[in-house]
């Protein structure tokens, strides 16, 4: 950086402030335009992406799947940030915040909207009784790791990502400073793991599935191109972690839903019935055209 930046007195919104996501950043909240969002054959509705947010309630759903939960299956419905689909008055009806994922529970009148991914997380372990520890200090161990990642999540994605692989040009000190906190995060996390098989201890649980996509994606080298840069390897017992997680049949179909970049076989766009895994995917349904 060799200019320095003077903030105005007022800030006033540029349009053209540049980067990835310039298109669809504002700074007021709202819909842009009236769609209405559809509603398919299942109880459950989700409207998301597969962002690591948007993979936490998809792998939720598939392990809940998994388990036994028949009533957990789900319709799955992509919204394409990047066209502003968020920003339709049916979206913002379930989320006001215009962030995926958003879900819809019909099997309650009036229906109950959820948003914020980790908000589902706990609503769905507490719909069906699965994946939160009973035991009061093994729920709290769970429900303390799953708002650390809340709170920590912000700071490697719109801090560290943004800056390390996203923003219009490189600077040094943001990219230090996340960089910095990034790795003492994974410290945390790889101390922990040292003692512990899974983050509430010895059982899988929401807290695993809200903190794996974004840093078991990171240190298997999915997110931002950055696993070298930030040594991943060093941190042997998240790596442990990261691919036993990886390895759950649920963890794999949950990746898949709504994802719509990378490999075509990969890519389920719309999720609506156990069969789409073997039939829907991109290279299928490109196949067929």
């Amino acid at each position: 950086m060799t200019d320095s930046y003077t903030p105005p007195r007022v800030w006033t919104w540029d349009k053209d402030n540049g980067g990835a996501f310039a298109n669809i950043n504002r700074p007021i909240a709202g819909a842009t335009h009236d769609k209405a969002l559809p509603v398919g054959q299942h109880k459950l509705q989700l409207y998301s992406l597969a962002t690591p947010n948007g993979q936490k309630v998809t792998i939720m759903l598939e392990e809940l799947l998994e388990a036994g939960f028949t009533d957990a299956d789900y319709d799955a419905w992509l919204i394409k940030i990047g066209d502003g689909d968020q920003f339709s008055s049916g979206f913002v009806a379930v989320n006001p915040n215009s962030k995926i994922p958003a879900l819809m529970d019909h099997s309650v009148s009036p229906p109950q909207r959820v948003f914020e991914s980790g908000a589902i997380l706990l609503y769905l372990a507490e719909k069906f009784g699965a994946f939160l520890p009973t035991d009061p200090a093994k729920r709290t161990a769970a429900l303390s790791w799953l708002f650390w990642q809340m709170g920590a999540g912000p700071l490697l994605g719109g801090g560290f990502g943004h800056f390390y692989a996203y923003a219009p040009e490189k600077y040094e000190y943001p990219i230090n400073r996340y960089t910095m906190e990034v790795k003492r995060q994974l410290d945390v996390l790889d101390r922990h793991l040292a003692d512990n098989a899974y983050m509430a201890g010895d059982a899988y649980s929401i807290a695993d599935i809200a903190i794996w996509p974004w840093y078991g994606g990171l240190v298997l080298g999915r997110a931002y191109e950055a696993a070298e840069f930030l040594d991943v390897a060093s941190y042997t017992h998240v790596m442990r972690w990261a691919e036993q997680i990886d390895a759950r049949p649920a963890v794999k179909r949950g990746r898949m839903v709504n994802k719509a970049n990378g490999p075509l076989e990969e890519q389920l766009h719309e999720r609506h019935d156990a069969s789409d895994f073997a039939t829907r995917t991109q290279d299928k349904l490109q196949s067929e055209d």
